[in-house]
């Protein structure tokens, strides 16, 4: 089955950037769409962006677009997020997700059913 992993958290401030990798295992991307989540303690978990492998499409979140951009690297089987120009509204936990979707608009998160563990993203000064 597959499996992903996040990495590239941390912390950085307002102004910075930050590229997160969701490294998948088990199968190739080749079929699937690659999403990231982001969630907030007591607030819906919320979908950033997805990437479908297949024909390279992509969608952005409207409170990211221009910011963040998604890509893969088809050799390692990897996903990753550049998010620039970082906010403090952008700390929040990131899930990167995966399925065998479309990527025609908003990421709706119960059509995905593969999961990372989460990774923390804190943008303070």
């Amino acid at each position: 089955q597959l499996q992903l992993v996040e990495s590239g958290g941390g912390l950085v401030q307002p102004g910075g950037s930050l590229r997160l990798s969701c490294a998948a295992f088990g199968s190739t991307l080749r079929y699937y769409t690659i999403a990231w989540f982001r969630q907030v303690p007591g607030k819906e978990r919320e979908g950033v962006s997805c990437f479908e492998i297949s024909d390279g499409s992509t969608y952005y979140a409207d409170s990211v677009k221009g910011r963040f951009t998604i890509s893969k690297d088809n050799a390692n089987n990897t996903v990753y997020l550049q998010m620039n120009s970082l906010k403090p509204e952008d700390t929040a936990v990131y899930y990167c997700a995966a399925a065998e979707v479309y990527c025609l608009g908003p990421v709706v998160r119960s059509l995905y059913d593969y999961w990372g563990q989460g990774i923390q993203v804190t943008v303070s000064s």
